[in-house]
């Protein structure tokens, strides 16, 4: 009989601990069909693809919480991301970290995304797609994206993060990624912050972050400022940008645009952008973005615009499309550049 009573007590705590900790397996599954056409002033090609994360990135991966009492949490996510073009998925990329949150907010340790990749993108048109100027299609970011920061580094290794509970309408995260080198070797941190209000029809957002290298005389830095306004009818949407001590090579069209160090250069950066929604379904967005960049090698002046809709189709599955056009004016010899994109994709969120 006592044997018993034990078996049903430890049965019973067991049930009690499983009913105070969640386990969630979570994905997005997205892909594009469309064509890239590029013209370097010299050469026209058009290439057909068949690509991964039109709108947003796809991934999957596992969020847990166990309840530790006194409303303190213990909290735990991995994701990866997955290409659905052809199945390839690397580690744990997109996030790996454990942490606590409770009344004084969430602390994190890990591979994380920064608090400036957080509102990078909150107040950007088109869905915060790659169908967006100020973005850029995963293989043709360097000719398909207007903004230079958005080649920032968004989630640097070793990275400690901290976001602050909302009150009144407004919250912050500040995250440090470490640089765990020795002396002997180059290494990086990562330093960044956010602030953000929302409430009512407006939202704001603003971004900072600094990338520190060893033996490099000046960091680099990237700074964001968004804000958008629901009246009803539609959405304004405003972003700006700036990037200092880095450039991307300013008279090229290869289909890798990382961002350098350049000492001395700057960008300026701007989006203006408005979505519409014209039924329960399906939401019309539209924008324009330009970036002014100031580099020794030489100058240039990005432009695009762009046009897509999303219609839902279910909670979980929406079908999305639309056109961008981009021009690169290089200040000298350099013929101007001009690239398109039409794309029409399928998202499904489990």
């Amino acid at each position: 009989m006592k044997k018993s009573l034990i078996a049903l007590a430890v049965l019973a705590a067991s049930g009690a601990a499983m009913a105070q900790s969640s386990v969630t397996l979570y994905g997005r599954a997205d892909v594009w069909l469309g064509s890239v056409n590029i013209d370097d002033g010299t050469t026209s090609t058009s290439t057909t693809k068949l690509d991964n994360g039109g709108a947003t990135s796809s991934r999957w991966g596992m969020i847990g919480s166990e309840d530790l009492g006194g409303g303190l949490k213990a909290n735990f996510n991995f994701e990866q991301g997955v290409s659905m073009d052809n199945g390839a998925a690397g580690n744990f990329n997109r996030a790996a970290w454990v942490g606590l949150g409770g009344g004084f907010g969430d602390v994190k340790l890990g591979l994380i995304a920064t608090a400036y990749e957080d509102v990078s993108g909150a107040s950007d048109a088109l869905f915060d797609s790659d169908l967006s100027p100020m973005n850029g299609a995963d293989s043709y970011k360097n000719v398909t994206s207007v903004f230079t920061s958005v080649r920032h580094t968004s989630r640097p290794a070793n990275t400690i993060y901290y976001k602050a509970p909302k009150m009144g309408g407004f919250s912050g995260a500040v995250s440090y990624g470490i640089n765990e080198t020795d002396n002997a070797t180059v290494g990086t941190s990562n330093t960044s912050f956010n602030l953000t209000y929302g409430a009512g029809p407006l939202a704001a957002q603003f971004g900072y972050q600094v990338q520190k290298t060893d033996g490099q005389a000046s960091d680099i830095n990237f700074t964001r400022l968004g804000a958008s306004y629901n009246f009803g009818v539609a959405t304004a949407k405003l972003v700006l940008g700036a990037t200092k001590n880095a450039s991307i090579a300013p008279a090229t069209l290869a289909t890798t645009g990382a961002l350098t160090y350049n000492d001395g250069a700057s960008t300026s950066e701007y989006l203006l952008g408005v979505d519409m929604p014209v039924s329960a379904a399906m939401t019309v967005s539209a924008a324009y973005a330009k970036s002014d960049d100031n580099v020794t090698a030489g100058d240039t002046t990005r432009s695009g615009y762009a046009i897509g809709a999303v219609y839902t189709l279910s909670k979980r599955t929406a079908l999305y499309g639309g056109y961008k056009a981009m021009t690169m004016d290089f200040i000298g010899a350099t013929p101007d550049a001009k690239v398109s994109i039409l794309a029409l994709g399928v998202k499904h969120t489990f």
